[in-house]
């Protein structure tokens, strides 16, 4: 399952899916919250709206783990590296998500993400 997270996570990152509204709202559930970097809350149809209007970046994960919370429910956490234009340099947050089965289907129903201040 671990693995399947993963791919799941990282398709949520990459900008082609990212932008595509059904895309998103296939993999998030109908009660999804996030609570963002940024300091704002996010429902669903928030944050597929709010994608729509952001410029596509390159990120990949790293330290991804999962743990089994309960049957069909895994939470993942793991570190985002989020790489700028123009020479801008990265930037790392911390990510936790909780995924549920849902509909024989693994979505995600929780997502925080906290920034990482400068070494």
């Amino acid at each position: 399952m671990e693995e399947h997270v993963r791919q799941l996570e990282e398709r949520l990152l990459q900008p082609e899916v990212c932008h595509a509204a059904v895309e998103v709202a296939r993999l998030l559930a109908p009660a999804f919250r996030e609570f963002g970097s940024s300091g704002r809350i996010f429902t669903k149809s928030q944050l597929i709206e709010a994608l729509q209007g952001e410029e596509p970046v390159r990120r990949s994960l790293e330290e991804f783990q999962t743990v089994l919370l309960a049957p069909g429910v895994i939470l993942a956490t793991y570190c985002a590296v989020r790489y700028g234009a123009g020479g801008e340099p990265p930037r790392r947050s911390l990510r936790s998500s909780i995924w549920t089965c849902l509909d024989d289907r693994w979505q995600m129903i929780f997502h925080q993400g906290t920034l990482l201040g400068e070494p």
